[in-house]
């Protein structure tokens, strides 16, 4: 699957960069959710295809602990490199993520699975669980509508989740599920964001789970942070 979204985006990188290709370009509430999350991390991040880098490169700009790019797509990751020097962009697979074991205090998955058939999905998550570290946390986002649906994306097929079937997949992977919200803007498909901790081996999850799926804990100072800037999310 992997090498068939790399083609894909290899053969529109020009178009998808010039379009997206900066962080100008994209929402507030996109840049309020990763910059809220990024800067409640602890060690390292990871951005789980990442793309040409633009989320990346303005993370690391943020903060002083490393910052690493991984995307399937060569021509994404050669642009990465030409565009943001001094930043680690490595051509991988997200299925066999080639990083150390608790690498990182946090990986970043901004819509990279959409393109991934769900059967393959938790084999995805278990990899973003092996390389983030005990009470590390990821942030994904995806579109959210019929559970598990494909659609015609512009790129090649994409599939649609529900937070709960997704938040139950994380939970399997050895995440906590702490914060799911959906939102639907104009002439937008709709998405939807969680927000996850990783846990130890042998954590479960706790009492506050509900029948949902998913995890609320509002102690944590970025899901406050969140709230302020956001209050109707919660």
């Amino acid at each position: 699957m992997s090498e068939q979204v790399a083609g894909a985006y290899d053969r529109r990188a020009e178009e998808y960069i010039d379009l997206f290709g900066s962080v100008d370009a994209t929402s507030a509430r996109d840049r309020v959710v990763i910059e809220t999350w990024a800067d409640g991390v602890r060690g390292p991040i990871l951005d789980a295809g990442c793309g040409p880098g633009q989320w990346t490169h303005h993370v690391a700009g943020r903060r002083e602990e490393p910052v690493a790019g991984v995307d399937c797509s060569r021509r994404f990751i050669a642009s990465a490199r030409r565009r943001f020097p001094g930043i680690d962009f490595i051509e991988g697979d997200l299925a066999r993520l080639p990083f150390a074991d608790g690498a990182f205090g946090g990986v970043l998955a901004w819509f990279s699975v959409i393109h991934t058939a769900p059967s393959e999905v938790p084999a995805i998550l278990r990899e973003f669980a092996r390389v983030t570290r005990r009470d590390g946390s990821l942030l994904m986002g995806f579109f959210s509508g019929p559970d598990q649906e494909p659609f015609d994306h512009a790129v090649t097929t994409a599939w649609y989740w529900t937070s709960d079937a997704l938040g139950r997949k994380l939970e399997r992977a050895g995440f906590a599920v702490e914060w799911a919200v959906e939102r639907h803007e104009a002439r937008m498909r709709p998405q939807a964001e969680i927000i996850a901790t990783r846990r130890g081996a042998a954590q479960r999850a706790d009492s506050r789970q509900g029948a949902s799926g998913c995890v609320r804990q509002p102690g944590n100072a970025y899901i406050r942070d969140l709230s302020a800037h956001n209050p109707e999310s919660i």
